[in-house]
């Protein structure tokens, strides 16, 4: 079977790794998946005319509602849908894209949503039959480079001086876009910082919104303390992660984080944002600590750094539940037969 298969691919996002994991799984089940970022298209007229090419696409599998389905809804072949997250925590609250999405989730064979908090939601803004919906988390695996340099990675982040092993590093991973809010923390982290010179953020990730990478950019340079590290492949990431103190996120939306779930993997901390995509992931006190505000990311860093047992116990539960709920196996297995049932027509 032919599939296309299409997601916004920004280079190095959570999308684009998402995306290329699920369609490994497509292939190793003997089919053929090309992979297209969505922005290459501008209507579904454009989609078509790629559908038609000969051999002819059997069928589309996409990830999120908007970005990609609308691309969808007069093609003739059948589809899948994966949801985004922004789409539902966001994009709904917009009427013309809900009313969009709510056609794509229609004329969809199937859709996948991470969490069930995500499914409910679609359920109840789009007026979605429950059988459609199925809920798959994210597979996980992390592989750390042999080869990264941790003070080689400080010193190109532009973080300074002669106790570089006493720092307490917090890392924010996110696509340099509004969504991820980047600048959430700087101003009161920067204050604790100069409270205690140990601590320090470096926020690392895609530079995706110019605008925002212009804006992010100038306020590190002028800020003690928060550091902008170049983007750099997923080993280097993964060992970077092993060597800092806490991973970080400050997201207004999440669908579901795969730097929460990579850091609960390599035994690091997570501090996340207290929205519904992380509380989906992130049990407060037992796998990481949970924040509203920036004094309050700070009290629970503080927390995170006196309380040794508590440090401790997050690293373990987070690992359990990442072993037990995020299994590659279980998400191979689950994409593989919701494209047998689209084979056959269902």
């Amino acid at each position: 079977m032919k599939l296309l298969f299409l997601a916004v691919l920004d280079p190095k996002s959570g999308n684009h790794t998402t995306a290329e994991r699920i369609r490994s799984y497509i292939e190793s089940a003997g089919h053929t998946c090309e992979l297209r970022h969505a922005q290459e298209f501008e209507s579904s007229s454009d989609m078509a005319n790629l559908l038609s090419q000969n051999p002819q696409f059997e069928g589309v599998l996409a990830i999120h509602l908007h970005k990609a389905g609308r691309l969808l809804l007069d093609i003739q072949v059948p589809f899948g849908i994966i949801f985004g997250g922004t789409d539902i925590n966001e994009d709904v609250k917009v009427e013309t894209r809900r009313v969009v999405m709510e056609k794509v989730l229609h004329k969809a064979r199937f859709a996948v949503a991470f969490t069930d908090k995500l499914k409910r939601d679609a359920e109840l803004y789009l007026h979605s039959q429950s059988s459609k919906i199925s809920v798959q988390p994210q597979g996980i695996s992390t592989q750390v480079s042999e080869d990264f340099s941790w003070a080689e990675f400080l010193r190109q982040s532009g973080v300074s001086g002669g106790h570089v092993e006493r720092l307490h590093v917090f890392l924010l991973i996110c696509g340099l876009r509004r969504v991820k809010d980047p600048l959430f923390l700087v101003e009161s982290f920067s204050e604790w910082h100069s409270e205690n010179p140990q601590n320090v953020l470096v926020i690392i990730g895609p530079r995706i919104d110019p605008v925002l990478t212009d804006e992010v950019e100038a306020v590190v340079k002028r800020t003690a303390g928060v550091f902008l590290a170049r983007e750099m492949s997923q080993p280097e990431l993964h060992a970077a992660m092993k060597r800092c103190f806490a991973l970080v996120n400050s997201s207004v939306s999440e669908g579901m984080s795969a730097a929460i779930l990579e850091a609960m993997d390599l035994g690091l901390p997570v501090v996340a944002r207290d929205i519904p995509g992380n509380k989906a992931v992130v049990q407060h006190e037992v796998n990481g600590l949970l924040y509203s505000s920036p004094e309050e990311f700070v009290h629970q860093s503080q927390r995170l750094l006196s309380d040794h047992e508590l440090r401790e116990r997050v690293i373990r539960d987070a690992k359990v539940y990442v072993v037990k709920h995020h299994s590659l196996k279980q998400e191979r297995e689950t994409y593989q037969r919701q494209i047998h049932y689209y084979w056959r027509g269902w």
